[in-house]
């Protein structure tokens, strides 16, 4: 999700997924000083987030531009963030800005992310990266070009134990993966009175329940697997035609059933008007040897089943795999969730910025990635057939 600042905004994938996601390192823009200094573009919910997050990781948040002069120093100040810009331009060109972080509205990435990295700054956008596969991969492009690094907070690689099944599934533990079965629900806009900017396909993009939280499901399930969704067919749902006065051009549900490149079979379903689901993110994959279940809602434990029996594994450094057991930032026993795995995303990002490699960083590259599934599922609701993914 992203912050409601409207912004207008007239260098390289320093990091770039490799097969396994690895990052490589950027070698472009000035060598930042240390700590790493942070703008933030947006002011809502998500800014606040970012905000945290990069303080956590021990950055500095140093500037905020937003919709309005007005509306930036409103955030500025409820963040306690010292310089608030006037525009998006005076902060992507401001030279104690290295990295910017990008929390406006979903059409707005592509251009403030593109003035950011002609500017020389490392960039942090949130999702969807783009709202088209054309302007995604123009961004892919550049940062690729500038040797600028290039983050997408898909953030839920980020749970210890989501790394835990991605390790148990490379090191063959759940034999061959035959299906997949993933859900992604809220319920945030379940009644017709409940609107938003992402609402309306002007701001947010043609897509809003898939583009929002499909996007999410999607790498999730890519990310664990090891593996690509190669095919699917779909179908979408608006539960109400029009909302608070406005006609409704954007899906509140989506529908998917998929094939991936190693021949698993899946289905995705995401809804943002399931009522009393309020952030039910839910990966279930079965195998020839055993079956892993991870929910966002209780990410301290992954669900490990067997023909002989079932068992809980709980989040324990000292038994975890070592991806899994570098993110568990507390001792077991003391919950992890969102705000955790948000910091971890964003420690991992800023290393990049430094040079560093760190493994299962989300960028540019997975973001555009992101978009193209979606471009696919529309077009297969739209058209009622099977669409290969690119």
């Amino acid at each position: 999700m992203t912050d409601p600042a409207v912004a207008t905004a007239v260098g390289p994938v320093g990091v770039t997924a490799g097969p396994a996601g690895r990052a490589e390192p950027s070698r472009g823009g000035a060598v930042p000083v240390e700590p790493l200094r942070v703008g933030i573009v947006g002011g809502g919910f998500m800014a606040r987030v970012h905000a945290g997050a990069a303080r956590s990781a021990g950055a500095r948040v140093v500037a905020l531009a937003s919709s309005s002069p007005a509306s930036a120093a409103r955030a500025a100040t409820s963040l306690g963030v010292d310089t608030a810009h006037e525009s998006v331009d005076d902060l992507v060109t401001d030279p104690d800005v290295d990295v910017v972080h990008v929390c406006s509205p979903n059409a707005t990435h592509a251009p403030v992310a593109l003035a950011a990295l002609a500017a020389g700054k490392h960039i942090v956008c949130e999702k969807p990266l783009a709202t088209s596969g054309a302007e995604a991969e123009a961004l892919v492009e550049a940062a690729r070009a500038g040797r600028l690094v290039g983050a997408v907070p898909f953030v839920y690689r980020y749970h210890p134990m989501v790394r835990e099944a991605r390790a148990r599934v490379a090191a063959g533990e759940v034999g061959r993966v035959l299906s997949v079965r993933g859900s992604y629900l809220q319920d945030w806009l379940l009644d017709s009175d409940d609107v938003d900017w992402r609402v309306d396909s002007a701001a947010g993009g043609p897509s809003r329940a898939f583009a929002d939280i499909g996007s999410h499901l999607v790498d999730l399930l890519e990310f664990v697997l090891g593996d690509r969704l190669a095919r699917l067919t779909s179908t979408t749902n608006t539960a109400h035609a029009h909302r608070g006065g406005s006609s409704v051009d954007t899906e509140d549900e989506a529908a998917v059933v998929f094939e991936t490149t190693r021949g698993a079979i899946g289905t995705l379903f995401v809804s943002q008007v399931a009522p009393g689901r309020k952030n039910r993110l839910l990966l279930d994959l079965s195998g020839t040897a055993e079956s892993l279940e991870f929910s966002q809602e209780e990410p301290e434990t992954l669900w490990v089943g067997r023909r002989s029996g079932t068992q809980l594994v709980a989040r324990d450094a000292a038994v975890l795999t070592p991806d899994a057991a570098r993110l568990s930032t507390v001792p077991a026993g003391h919950p992890m969730g969102y705000v955790d795995a948000f910091a971890g995303f964003v420690r991992d990002a800023h290393d990049a910025v430094r040079g560093g490699t760190p493994e299962g960083l989300p960028t540019f590259v997975d973001g555009l990635r992101a978009v193209r599934v979606t471009e696919a599922v529309l077009a297969s609701a739209a058209s009622r057939r099977w669409v290969d993914v690119p």
